[in-house]
């Protein structure tokens, strides 16, 4: 059984595609509470973001996993492969706490990636897809990321998605306390976005989410920054004309800005800029707003630029990251082989305990019987020796077969401690 994972990112895969892989929370648990029940796949992880989607499973091989993965969403392994990424055991495990730690995020040392890997994690538990096993590579990478962040100035100057469209935002206007911003819903991605522009000073906040309390503890947190304002979900459309800058973070299945909505809301500013980024996948924004003069239209992937422009400072202290987390990853990798090795060790240490009472049994059988004694346990200590050493006989020869020195200077060194050992005993 081996650990694999296995998925498509922002840069493997377009949005397009990425759209068609995600999984909303609501539909995973159905899917992993069905797959809990499988015989040949029941040990995963899936973490969907915006910007990735992966499995992380412990299975006989990955095409099982590919398979999954591309049978949930409707879509062939085929055109799934072409775009895949895939690793196995101590390259898993690295990819992992690479994920974990923001190395492997659009937005390099993003925080918010290792609270939805933990939210991941904590969905396939609900499920009942986790083994032990799965569970301590888990919280390995959760300790990696840890020590990244506290140990690495990846973990300082901290900044997010939130705050490039802050900074893009500043690029598009120039006088941030003129600005009013609309805040299509209030999750975790838009919260940082509104908190960002009310740090650099923006006017208005206006604050559109289906769940009112969700709203309202938003507008507390910046209230004292910002002006802050509420709206319902379904009054979105009649307030787009009031919004320079428009984040739409929604999760929802379907677009909630559309084209006219949008050509309405131009006339009404009498065709002042707007600057919309949608955050969503799949998107809030239907694509062909972007035609519109006047509007400026960002979604994940087009942040890339103005993301590297805030990167200067932590692409050195990636480097010392990247050492850490492959130190880390080593560990882990060699813990599991001791481990390993330990159940092997007692296992072969309880076989020889069996095979000593069974030889000692039978030889107190010939002794009761009147058989001589001295011949009855060299014989003894004869089949015991040979049953004890055909083990290593067995991994010698196949250790030859292969070519194979490791076994050999693992040996020679063995028996050279064995023999100095002995040396020093008869002194």
């Amino acid at each position: 059984m081996s650990f694999f994972a296995l998925g498509v990112n922002h840069q493997t895969a377009s949005v397009e595609l990425r759209e068609q892989i995600a999984f909303n929370p609501e539909k995973l648990s159905a899917l992993l509470a069905q797959q809990s029940h499988a015989a040949n796949l029941n040990d995963m992880v899936v973490v969907s973001t915006c910007n990735r989607t992966e499995v992380y499973a412990m299975s006989e091989n990955s095409d099982m996993v590919l398979d999954w993965l591309a049978r949930s969403n409707h879509i062939s392994p085929q055109q799934l492969s072409n775009h895949i990424y895939r690793y196995e055991d101590a390259q898993a495990v690295t990819h992992l706490m690479r994920v974990a730690s923001g190395l492997d995020s659009l937005m390099l040392g993003e925080p918010q990636i290792l609270g939805q890997v933990k939210t991941a994690l904590s969905l396939a538990k609900e499920a009942e897809t986790v083994s032990p096993d799965l569970n301590r590579i888990f919280e390995y990478a959760f300790y990696a990321a840890k020590r990244v962040r506290s140990e690495t100035a990846v973990g300082s100057h901290a900044v997010s998605m939130g705050y490039a469209v802050a900074q893009l935002a500043l690029q598009v206007f120039s006088k941030p306390e003129q600005l009013t911003v609309m805040i299509v819903a209030a999750g975790e991605m838009n919260s940082l976005v509104a908190k960002h522009l009310a740090e650099m000073g923006v006017g208005k906040i206006i604050i559109c989410n289906r769940t009112r309390s969700r709203a309202e503890a938003l507008a507390q947190e910046i209230a004292h920054r910002a002006d802050v304002e509420i709206i319902d979900f379904d009054q979105l459309a009649d307030h787009l004309h009031r919004a320079d800058v428009i984040s739409s973070c929604t999760g929802s299945l379907h677009q909630v800005i559309h084209f006219a909505d949008v050509k309405t809301a131009l006339k009404k500013r009498r065709y002042k800029q707007m600057l919309l980024v949608d955050l969503a996948v799949p998107r809030d924004i239907e694509a062909k707003v972007e035609s519109l003069d006047g509007v400026y239209l960002y979604g994940v992937d087009d942040l890339q630029t103005v993301i590297d422009e805030n990167l200067a400072q932590r692409r050195q202290a990636a480097v010392e990251a990247e050492i850490m987390v492959n130190q880390l990853a080593t560990e882990l990798v060699t813990q599991q082989k001791v481990n390993l090795a330990g159940k092997t060790i007692h296992a072969y240490r309880e076989q020889g305990e069996e095979l000593r009472q069974q030889e000692l049994a039978l030889a107190l059988q010939q002794v009761q019987k009147g058989g001589d004694a001295a011949k009855i346990l060299q014989e003894m200590s004869h089949r015991l020796t040979q049953k004890l050493l055909h083990p290593t006989s067995v991994l010698l020869r196949q250790a030859a077969a292969a070519e194979d020195p490791a076994y050999f200077e693992m040996m020679q060194e063995s028996l050279a401690e064995t023999a100095l050992k002995r040396r020093k005993a008869k002194r």
